[in-house]
């Protein structure tokens, strides 16, 4: 797991991530401001989790940016680690936070995630 949170560590500093465990399941927290459902797509292939996602931004039309900071894309490649598994993994965003909820050991290693609306 220490590749795991070194590789959240290595996150753009924009980008703040929680890593929790239970016997038998990982959470990882990410906060995506910005983001939902259907702009996240998470997969697990050859013991790695990738993460897209992107967020819309509403720019009024009366304004030009002077300075833009905030990404508006997320690629990111993560170690699993050893003991997680894609399958039956499931994801939720509510109000921009995903939660990625990942199984310890398991069956097939390559898996897409589905991502859901928390409030579906």
């Amino acid at each position: 797991m220490s590749a795991l949170r070194d590789a959240l560590r290595d996150l753009p500093e924009t980008v703040f991530a929680d890593l929790l465990e239970s016997d038998d399941t990982y959470l990882l927290v990410i906060d995506l401001p910005g983001a939902t459902a259907e702009t996240v797509d998470v997969q697990v292939s050859a013991g790695r989790l990738e993460i897209e996602a992107r967020r819309e931004k509403d720019l009024p039309t009366e304004f030009r940016y002077v300075e833009e900071e905030r990404a508006l894309f997320l690629d990111a490649e993560l170690p699993l680690p050893p003991d997680a598994t894609g399958a039956d993994a499931e994801g939720t965003v509510d109000r921009g936070v995903l939660e990625l909820r990942l199984p310890k050991a398991g069956a097939k290693p390559d898996a897409s995630i589905p991502i859901a609306d928390a409030d579906a």
